[in-house]
């Protein structure tokens, strides 16, 4: 059962608290898309190829996805006050080396590091508010503290943009300077430290978690660039992360003092829920990929406009997310969630039906319908995750559930970059067949451009044509089976168990 805050906090108190706890989250968000704009010129830079300036988010994304599950664990020895400023600092510091870094080495080693302090802010964040607020009050917090976590990754390839154009990618790092300073000036004034309970340092256990959680992470990274298991590196990525995360959980499956609390597990609406918030992300952050990609490839886009073209998603998430909390008190938190989905997935389908000639205008509208779907899942989905656990697993159970949505981000963009590259030279191959002195539309295309099939430049406007045309057909058959991803996900909310928002007090068990 979910225990009141052990502190009573004054209303003003509780959301400056909810500021702070919010500024840390979107920073540690942010800054996983914000890196992304700026890549092309650090290639420059650092004299990179486009496989090696990757890993300096792949570092980040493997270092963070090692350490998040651990939250429970480090809050448990340290206290989650310490652990925050701890890792504000060190996120601060990391920010700067990075920001001055000579050469790639540098890049990766301090990226990684920075995934090292940023991994647990997310889990803190939604950890501290539970502790908080009242059962009644919780919904309006999270729903809050959800409008962070979704307006950051959203906005991060904006203003990354912005910062990349008009000064240069150091100040991409340079920018969280100032975020942490007020983080860690808020932290420290309002921030109250938990009960601190040490247990001890499994380290082997801790070994096979780095290892299988590190290798995991690096398959799906690296996966799509190495043509999967017919690369002799991925496979030994795959076997050997398979057999540490094996190893790792017959290692924890009894032991009280473990590194990762499994036996959460057991409780189906958290498993169910955790699920839920993974295959949701795998979907929806794929898109997120590559719609900017769609725009400044194949339409031509400058960042600035790609990123304004993303903007109003964020801002209609933004903007819905308040009134989740009503909605979920009018019908209830499944029938929410169920809403979100199908407009999630409705505003996708509209994507597939998608041409070359698409305005700004009509994709704005459309990220709009994907914003509130997206406002009315995460909000919901983030408060009953927790409903059925007892108060003292929760530390444990948010490091986990934001490691299911750092592991979705992660496969969604990975399935679906494999996806696009096996459309587009499937389709190169379908459409090409097609371009032959039989076709009569040929001979209607050479003559609507003036043209003979001798001229020499044929072949050239001929190739990027098919380029385009192959290129488009990937992105919206992508854009259609991320749609009936969102579908596939609905049957999974009828296992969980929640009835209206009144009657279970907003995460009460």
């Amino acid at each position: 059962m979910r225990a009141e805050p052990l502190i009573t906090h004054s209303t003003t108190t509780k959301w400056l608290i909810t500021a702070t706890v919010m500024l840390v989250a979107v920073m540690e968000v942010l800054d996983i898309t914000i890196v992304n704009v700026s890549l092309r010129d650090m290639m420059g830079t650092f004299g990179a190829t486009v496989s090696q300036i990757t890993w300096v988010v792949t570092a980040y994304v493997v270092a963070s996805a090692i350490i998040m599950p651990m939250t429970g664990f480090l809050v448990d020895n340290i206290g989650r006050k310490k652990l925050l400023m701890i890792n504000i600092v060190g996120f601060g510091i990391t920010s700067v080396l990075c920001g001055i870094s000579t050469n790639l080495t540098e890049m990766i080693i301090f990226r990684a590091l920075q995934g090292v302090f940023g991994a647990a802010l997310i889990p803190l964040s939604q950890y501290i508010l539970r502790d908080t607020f009242s059962r009644e009050e919780l919904g309006k917090a999270m729903a809050v503290w959800s409008m962070g976590i979704l307006v950051g990754p959203i906005l991060g390839p904006t203003l990354g943009g912005y910062i990349t154009e008009n000064l240069s990618w150091h100040w991409v790092f340079f920018i969280n300077i100032p975020v942490c300073i007020l983080a860690f000036v808020l932290a420290t004034n309002l921030i109250t430290e938990s009960e601190i309970k040490p247990k001890p340092i499994d380290w082997l256990a801790l070994i096979f978690l780095a290892v299988g959680i590190g290798c995991l992470q690096t398959f799906i990274e690296e996966g799509s660039r190495n043509d999967w298991l017919h690369s002799n590196y991925i496979l030994t990525l795959l076997v050997t992360s398979v057999f540490c995360i094996i190893a790792f959980i017959i290692r924890c499956a009894d032991n009280p003092h473990s590194l990762v609390n499994l036996s959460l597990f057991k409780d189906r609406q958290f498993t169910v829920c955790t699920l839920i918030l993974m295959f949701y992300c795998m979907a929806l952050f794929g898109v997120l990929v590559l719609q900017p990609l769609m725009i400044e490839v194949l339409m031509d886009y400058p960042p600035n406009q790609a990123g304004l073209v993303m903007a109003p998603r964020g801002i209609a998430a933004l903007l819905c997310m308040p009134f989740t909390p009503l909605l979920v008190k009018w019908f209830n938190a499944k029938r929410v969630i169920i809403m979100g989905l199908l407009v999630t997935a409705f505003g996708t389908y509209c994507m597939s039906g998608w041409n070359l000639d698409v305005n700004m205008g009509t994709m704005a509208w459309i990220g709009v319908i994907q914003g509130i779907g997206m406002g009315l899942t995460f909000s919901p989905l983030s408060t009953i995750v927790f409903a059925t656990l007892h108060p003292k697993d929760i530390a444990s159970a948010t490091g986990i559930f934001s490691f299911g949505r750092s592991l979705g981000l992660s496969i969604g963009v990975a399935v679906l970059s494999t996806v696009l590259v096996e459309q587009t030279q499937i389709n190169w191959n379908r459409l090409g067949g097609h371009i032959n002195n039989f076709n009569p539309n040929l001979h209607h295309w050479l003559h609507a451009q003036h043209l003979q099939i001798t001229d020499p430049t044929v072949p050239m406007q001929l190739g990027q044509l098919l380029s385009a045309h192959a290129n488009i057909i990937a992105y919206l058959n992508s854009y259609w089976l991320t749609t009936l991803g969102f579908l596939a996900i609905i049957p999974l909310i009828f296992l969980v168990k929640v009835s209206r928002m009144e009657k279970m007090e907003m995460g009460a068990h």
